[in-house]
């Protein structure tokens, strides 16, 4: 009978809405997680500093988290559609305006803001929260794990994919042809157009107001946790995103391992989504995140004290790629518990600002310390000490229904 009703609940999850959603996230996900190899050619030409290009991707990381809650918002009351189509025309401009910028002003506003404002309006916390309208329960954490993967395959995709084209083409031409594929972004969102109250998992709850349902996610000490610990997960992998691959060649590792190391990062990091997808679905959420940075420190610490060699960056990009964005799915599936579907998606936008925030200090952060000290361990060892913090936080969460959903029936 189990067998049945789950193989009745496969058959009926909307898989055009997942696909395309799916490769959204991995259109998005993709560029950005390729900007470190950016940086260097970028920096010879225009003579900038690391300072100046690491503001730049801070900043990209800032205005995404503080565009997330009100893209969320927008995308909750108006429709899904409306707002990707939003993502694919500032995310091209930024890219395209990126690749002829010639002062850090330009810099910092094309790649920075635009870009920023174009992967909100088109990151997780839009496309999951189209998915959690859209599918039971029982299936969420799963579907999450499908699109967090999918995010993880562009980072895995666009890695070789923006090496080679900055071989062939030199970097600024290799940004105009990916603020080209970007437009394709409202093509794939048409099967997700449709609100909060359009999905097939809305229910007839407490039709709170925005200010309503900010007022409770701000006053549960939980989502206070979780925001808390997810400032912890942005500071560790955009630091990586954007500074490995010349922290490699700093210690004399030849360059073709950066592109190897942050595919197999991407790579390993579909695997570690779709498990994460699995365990969040039949394990306690909480207790698996505070797992998650603790692997995180100890994969760090042993990297940071073991010789470096080609060996162990390979061994570090495979164990970090399978915690990487293993957080997503667990982290949005609490959210959803504890608030349901209604503002999911301006709820998750609040939660990953935090995320944005942490991810702002250690892309910035880094770009500072190794100016001024010539060198990054600084920062990986604070990346260290914040994931232990961070499984700290997480273990005391509840994984359960806010008081108001708690006295309504179960979705």
């Amino acid at each position: 009978m189990s067998a049945q009703v789950t193989q009745t609940q496969q058959r009926q999850l909307p898989w055009l809405i997942i696909a395309c959603g799916c490769l959204i996230a991995a259109l998005t996900f993709g560029p950005r997680s390729a900007m470190g190899f950016f940086q260097l050619p970028m920096l010879a030409d225009r003579g900038w500093d690391r300072t100046t290009f690491a503001l730049a991707m801070a900043i990209q990381n800032l205005f995404w988290g503080l565009g997330q809650p009100f893209f969320g918002a927008l995308a909750d009351k108006f429709g899904t559609w409306r707002v990707l189509l939003l993502s694919g025309v500032l995310y091209s401009l930024g890219l395209y305006l990126m690749s002829i910028a010639d002062s850090a002003t330009m810099l910092h506003f094309s790649g920075g803001v635009l870009v920023g404002l174009g992967v909100a309006a088109g990151s997780f916390s839009i496309v999951l929260s189209a998915f959690a309208r859209n599918v039971s329960a029982e299936n969420r954490s799963f579907v999450f794990g499908l699109g967090t993967a999918a995010g993880s395959a562009g980072m895995f995709l666009f890695a070789p994919i923006s090496q080679s084209l900055i071989s062939a083409y030199g970097w600024a031409d290799s940004l105009v042809i990916m603020s080209v594929m970007m437009l394709a972004i409202p093509v794939l969102a048409i099967p997700l157009a449709g609100n909060a109250k359009t999905g097939a998992a809305f229910r007839a709850e407490v039709d709170q107001t925005v200010a309503e349902a900010l007022k409770e996610a701000l006053g549960h000490r939980s989502c206070l946790l979780l925001t808390t610990g997810f400032f912890v997960c942005g500071f560790q992998v955009a630091f990586i995103t954007v500074h490995f691959p010349p922290y490699l060649r700093d210690i004399g590792i030849d360059a073709k391992y950066a592109v190897i190391a942050m595919s197999l990062i991407g790579f390993f990091n579909i695997i570690g989504s779709l498990a994460a997808g699995f365990i969040g679905q039949r394990y306690s959420k909480p207790y698996f995140l505070a797992l998650i940075y603790l692997g995180r420190s100890l994969v760090v610490t042993a990297f940071l004290l073991l010789p470096q060699t080609p060996f162990t960056v390979i061994a570090f990009a495979i164990l970090m790629g399978l915690l990487w964005l293993s957080t997503v799915p667990p982290t949005n599936g609490l959210v959803a518990v504890m608030f349901g579907t209604r503002h999911l998606g301006m709820l998750g936008g609040v939660v990953f600002l935090s995320h944005q925030l942490g991810s702002f200090l250690g892309v910035w952060l880094g770009g500072y310390l190794y100016d001024h000290f010539g060198t990054y361990n600084p920062v990986w060892w604070l990346g260290v000490a914040l994931g232990v913090f961070a499984a700290v936080v997480h273990w005391p969460i509840k994984e359960a229904p806010a008081p108001r959903l708690a006295l309504t029936p179960a979705e």
